[in-house]
Parts: structure tokens; sequence; C-alpha cells
């Protein structure tokens, strides 16, 4: 099925919602989900990257389908196999006025794996580089051990702080003393659980932004959010609950902007431990072997999940049915691969033959303030293992008690999203699936422990293959072995949705982030 990308623009000029728009130099946004930290190299999550990105910058921009584009790099190249040189951009100030040149990103390359107790770290787009050389103040070059292609793409991930700031806490981010980029807009507060407030940066390299002062509230329930917007709260809100969508979509003074994302969501599955810490038996008394090590197990409760069910009536049409890591527009998709058909039955006789003819008990853990319905996809899903006599509970709590409980490894069902931010299939295998290595930087967000040497060879090889229709290749194989061997146990696709009011305009974006500078005023 092919994907495509689309935009609605319902609007009627002159008619105003609400509390009229009182200037255009201040937007205020809605967002759905609270960060669990300003420090940039803290927690790789696009809830903390999208605001973090308004205050700091990266070498390599995207744009709104995530290809790479010039940020606070001009231009990249690959000098020989094991060298990427990157020019940086001249002229470009810090908010604090000193200026921004190759030491800075050192320092931040460098402090990149030492953020502690970090719930998901940006070492892997740093540990291929194994020597900085700072050519000139504005030519730096990346050594890597061997050939490495994606060095730009994994500049799209990564921000750059000033050296001054190279040992500072993430506390220090927080509080705002850090909080010190070249960015769009400078930090005026954070208040944690409540809001950001940002002001404009008159001298950002990219020019003068639309808005001279932005708040970002948090309003993590659906329906406060969507009050806010048609009260004249807020202007703009972000992740559009799917049940909303045709009330506001017939609302003339409003605009709705979706498009497909890059973020899958899927299940994570405890494959690794003889012992899991959320599998009983039937009776809830703990089991003293774990049946999810088993791939017939994994591959019976994916059969168990009527995707097209939840797609149609837990997210009411706004998302698609996942067979694969990322949709089939991006680099490394196969077309080998299609959605695990709903077969519950198939599904009660492959775990007899793996020796669970009565089932189990496990618990689903999951966010009810991350994705979109999280927490009623975990319902779903539960039900749908308890038919095939997987007797399963749910576990959902806050997104900021939940990741870093999911990175201690204490569930053995985990509810997660991923967005792939570099446009092609290498960042979720690598970040995923690949076996859980903290000094090569691989598996930083495989909860599950899965492992597959067969998926890390193929791996690897993509990560040092340049040319470009070998790589994928080796992608695409890597991805039909994890997916066969129930790595993850891929669900849907979100759409990524956006509201605005009269008067304001968006593109949609592939990689899910709002960002205040790319909200227009409709001229």
């Amino acid at each position: 099925m092919a994907i495509k990308c689309f935009l609605r623009w319902l609007a009627l000029p002159g008619l105003a919602l609400g509390a009229p728009l009182a200037t255009a130099a201040a937007l205020t946004i809605g967002l759905a989900t609270d960060i669990t930290a300003l420090d940039p190299h803290y927690h790789n999550v696009t809830p903390n990257n999208s605001v973090a990105s308004h205050v700091f910058g990266y070498l390599v921009e995207r744009d709104d389908k995530s290809h790479p584009i010039p940020g606070l790099a001009t231009e990249w190249k690959a000098v020989d196999p094991t060298t990427w040189e990157f020019k940086l951009r001249r002229g470009v100030k810090f908010h604090d006025g000193s200026d921004f040149t190759a030491e800075d990103v050192v320092a931040t390359i460098e402090r990149v794996p030492t953020v502690p107790n970090s719930p998901a770290s940006f070492s892997a787009y740093t540990k291929q580089i194994v020597k900085m050389d700072v050519v000139d103040p504005y030519t730096i070059r990346f050594h890597t051990a061997k050939p490495y292609p994606l060095m730009p793409s994994d500049m799209t991930q990564v921000l750059i702080i000033n050296k001054k700031f190279r040992n500072a806490t993430t506390d220090d981010f927080n509080s705002g003393r850090a909080a010190v980029g070249t960015g769009p807009y400078k930090l005026v507060r954070y208040a944690k659980g409540d809001r950001i407030e940002l002001v404009r940066n008159d001298q950002w390299w990219g020019g003068k932004t639309p808005w001279d002062k932005v708040t970002m509230k948090i309003i993590t329930q659906d329906a406060p959010r969507v009050a806010a917007l048609l009260s004249g709260d807020v202007q703009v809100i972000e992740a559009v609950p799917p049940q909303d969508v045709p009330k506001l979509a017939a609302d003339r003074r409003l605009a709705i902007y979706k498009t497909v994302a890059d973020r899958l969501i899927y299940l994570h599955v405890d494959s690794n431990r003889d012992v899991s810490p959320m599998v009983t038996d039937r009776d809830g008394k703990p089991l003293d072997r774990n049946p999810l090590k088993d791939p017939r197990v994994r591959k019976a409760m994916s059969m168990a999940i009527n995707r097209p069910v939840i797609v149609a009536r837990i997210m009411e049409g706004e998302a698609i049915p996942a067979g694969q890591l990322v949709p089939d527009f991006l680099f490394g998709a196969t077309k080998n691969l299609t959605v695990e058909k709903y077969d519950p039955d198939g599904a009660k006789k492959l775990l007899a033959q793996a020796g669970w003819p009565e089932g189990f008990g496990i618990t689903i853990a999951a966010p009810n303030n991350r994705y979109v319905n999280d927490a009623k996809v975990a319902q779903a899903v539960a039900q749908m293992l308890t038919r095939v006599g997987i007797e399963t509970k749910v576990l959902a709590m806050p997104s900021a008690t939940y990741f870093t409980q999911a990175s201690d490894l204490k569930f053995s069902l985990m509810l997660l999203g991923w967005s792939t931010g570099t446009a092609e299939a290498s960042s979720s295998l690598k970040n995923l699936i690949m076996t859980y290595d903290k000094a090569k930087g691989y598996g930083n967000a495989n909860r599950g422990r899965y492992s597959n040497a067969k998926v890390d060879a193929l791996t690897e090889d993509a990560l040092q293959t340049v040319d470009d229709v070998k790589r994928e290749a080796y992608l695409q194989r890597a991805t039909e072995i994890a997916i066969a061997d129930t790595a993850v146990i891929p669900l849907h696709f979100q759409l990524n949705l956006w509201a605005a009011r009269d008067g304001i305009r968006y593109v949609p974006r592939t990689d899910e982030t709002t960002l205040a500078w790319k909200f227009m005023p409709a001229k």
C-alpha cells in the first residue's frame, strides 16, 4: 500500500475563533507531552528534541520530509572512506554573543556519551567518531574506524552546545544557566509540567522569525488541549486526538494539517532473560522460565493482534497498520514484508507447539501521555492477547516514570514508539534491534534486549557501506530477518496531526516536531 503525505487547509479569512489573535508577534502552542529535560543530550525522545531545537542548533537540519539540509554546517563531504569534513557557518553567535566555532562541535561530541542517567543516549550518533581534527575555526573533520556513510544523517540528531558548558549538568540546562544556544529562540523560563517560555533571537543566522514571543504550554490530556484551542487560550495544538478530527475539520475557523509519520508504534518483548519480571502462569504466580525467549511465542503474540481494528477503532483511522520498521516511502523499507495477518486460531496452535497450550499471564506496560491513544492501544492489545490464552494486564503510567523503568528493564512487554529521525531504516535497526552494546552505541533503545548475530552483522555492513544500493539491500535483509524472528511487534505508523486557528499555516512534518518558527501567519 503506497503511503502518501497530504495537507488539509480549512480556513475562512476574517472569521475569528473565540479570543482573536492579539498580535502576530506572539504564539502559544499546546504541547501534548511534557519534556524530561532541557539538556539536549539527556534523553533522545522527540518532545525533548523538538523543544531543545528552538534554543540550540544542529550541524545538519532536516526539511519537512526529514531530508538533510544545511544548518550550522553549510556543506560536508567525505574526504576519504573514513574521514568526513564539515564546513561551518560563519558569523553565527550564541545567545550570549560568543562566536560559534569548531571547538563548540568538539565539546558537544565529547559530552554526549558522558551525560549521567540518560534514559536513551545520543551516543549511537557519536560512537563512530574516533578522532576529531579542527582544521580551522570553521572546518572540522570526523575520523571513523571504518567507512561510515551516515555521518551527515547522524549530525541531524546532535544539538550543538557552547563549549563553555561542556561540563554542565542536566540541572544546569533545566535552570537556564547552560541553555545558551545558537537557535532561533532564547529561553526565558522552563516550568516543568507547565510551560516553556521563549523570546525571539534576533541575531539568529536563519533570519527573523515570525513570533517574538513563544509560549509552549504542556497540556497532556486530549480534551483540555482541544478546549484550549477552541477557547483561544492557545493558537496551535499538536497531536490532535483522532476522535476529534471530524469535529475540528468541520469547523471552518480552523486548519488541520496531517502527514504520515516516520514513527512506528510497536511492542518490545523481553526476549533475552531466562526469567522475566512480569510473566506469570494463568493464576498470577511467577514463572521460573521465560516463554518470550521462544520466537514461536512472540510470533503467536503478533498473530493475535488485529491491527486494522486498532487503527479503525482506537486510532479513528488516523494511522496505518505496520508490518516493518519504517513506512514504505523511507530508505531501507522492504517489499518482502506485509502486515501480520490477524489469526487467533493460528496463534493458539503456535502457543501449543511452543509448549504453552494453556497460555500464561503477562503485564503490558505503556505510557499514558506520550503517544496518540497509547494507553487505549495497550488495552486493546491486552484484550486480543487474552483471547488467545495470554492473560494480559495493563500497567500505564506517565512517560517520565515509564521510560526510566523501561530502560531499567523492569518490564516484560512494552508499548513504545520510535521515530527514525534519519529518514532510513538504519536508525531503527541500530537503536531498537541490534544487540545492546554501550561501548559501541548499539541497542540504546533495545529495552527487550533482543539479540541476533545475523541482524547485527548485516546492520554493521550497512553502516559502513557507502554504495546506497548495497546499503539498502543490507538494511532490507536485516529488517526481514528481525521481523521474521519477531524482534519487535510492529503495530502501526501514526499520522502526525496539528490544528491551528485561522490565520496560521504550517507544513506538516514527517519527524513529528512542532517548530514555532515554521508556523507562519497566513497572508
